[in-house]
């Protein structure tokens, strides 16, 4: 699982630092988390490759979110696409981008999906044999929701040395995969577990931006791999959170406790600051595993 993080920062753009945006490749997918101003520039510096974007989830419809959502499927256009893009958002974003394809005269050569959402509960996007994709319900002052992306558990691991030792014919290699014994022909029966090894344990990834102090979402984002969680400012300056009902450091910190994930990833940093190092050292005296992102920065989770 590798994060790769466009960009990290509120509000506006500057020369040095960029608004949200976020690509999550897992388990053979590409997916763009939300889409600020100069995501395309971003993707090309991380060399992501834009024909593997299939899937595009915007979180809300403030501009430091989205922005860029127009200028990317324009250049996918030019590129001469073909694959079906999907764009996951609030209700809103499907007359917004169909509006600016229409006054430029623009169109898509490749069949655009928008699904529109509404629900204050979450509920689930995407599914295919490998991962899951739900929203997270977050607390903002539009409409917001957070996503999980959840690996679906997977086969077991061969022993081939074990298998070699029994000199078993690899016909019988998917039913050890899905847990089976073998039976030999004078019927005695090679346990499982002898064949193989356990699967690797299923990761996940939970995306919250952005949002005010809520323990609504810990159902949801229990013991996740990951969590990324919005810390907008420090406890310094709490009173603006409230007001702005985003999180301070310390408030993400308390949320990656309480929900027992294995990884915090704070960002979202508001640009009043002049060192991220203070947002890693506020949310450490809650949570022990806490990383900072930061515009062009790759994570990876084995």
């Amino acid at each position: 699982m590798k994060i790769t993080i466009l960009g990290c920062y509120a509000a506006t753009p500057r020369t040095f630092s960029n608004p949200t945006s976020q690509v999550l490749e897992i388990k053979n997918h590409t997916f763009l988390i939300d889409c600020a101003e100069g995501t395309q520039v971003q993707l090309r510096k991380s060399k992501v490759k834009f024909s593997k974007i299939n899937h595009v989830f915007i979180s809300h419809l403030h501009g430091d979110h989205f922005y860029g959502l127009i200028g990317l499927i324009s250049t996918f256009m030019l590129l001469n696409r073909e694959n079906d893009l999907h764009v996951y958002g609030p209700k809103g974003i499907k007359e917004i981008i169909l509006l600016q394809l229409r006054a430029s005269g623009s169109y898509t050569g490749y069949n655009l999906y928008f699904h529109e959402l509404v629900s204050k509960e979450s509920e689930l996007l995407f599914e295919d044999e490998k991962v899951i994709v739900k929203t997270i319900p977050l607390q903002h002052r539009v409409y917001t929701n957070g996503f999980l992306f959840l690996e679906k558990n997977t086969e077991r691991r061969l022993n081939f040395e074990a298998l070699a030792s029994y000199n078993i014919d690899k016909l019988y290699f998917n039913k050890f995969k899905q847990g089976g014994d073998m039976v030999l022909e004078n019927g005695v029966i090679i346990p499982n577990a002898q064949l193989t090894f356990n699967p690797i344990a299923p990761k996940s990834y939970a995306y919250c931006s952005d949002t005010m102090y809520t323990e609504s979402i810990l159902p949801i984002i229990e013991k996740a791999t990951v969590l990324y969680h919005e810390s907008t400012f420090l406890e310094s300056e709490s009173h603006l959170s409230d007001k702005t009902m985003h999180s301070t450091a310390k408030q993400a910190a308390l949320i990656a406790k309480k929900a027992q994930v294995q990884h915090l990833i704070l960002g979202h940093y508001s640009t009043r600051y002049n060192n991220i190092e203070m947002f890693k050292e506020e949310a450490n005296t809650i949570f022990h595993s806490v990383h900072l992102a930061d515009d062009g920065k790759e994570m990876e989770f084995i």
